[in-house]
């Protein structure tokens, strides 16, 4: 069950010709120019309605996720403990 002013992780899909250092799950595209990874971005919940939530990131941006997305999840104990200064600060 998710709730306002819980943290969440959401593992955005990415597509570039250079993976930054926190991406995981590299693949190269067939033609070896570009890259599909995976970026796991670290955000709070602002609201719940019945068909999905609005979280928020650090830099203030809103974002409104199906509550059955697969990408999103809540934060481990781990993640809440030592990635707290990745999360945006409860407003």
């Amino acid at each position: 069950m998710i709730r306002p002013g819980d943290v969440v992780v959401y593992t955005k899909t990415k597509h570039t010709t250079s993976p930054g250092p926190r991406a995981h799950d590299i693949e190269p595209e067939s033609r070896g120019e570009y890259y599909t990874y995976a970026v796991d971005k670290y955000w709070i919940v602002e609201s719940v309605e019945s068909d999905g939530i609005t979280c928020r990131t650090r830099r203030g941006k809103s974002h409104r996720i199906s509550l059955d997305d697969p990408r999103l999840r809540p934060a481990s104990f781990w993640e809440k403990l030592f990635l707290r200064s990745k999360f945006p600060s409860p407003a």
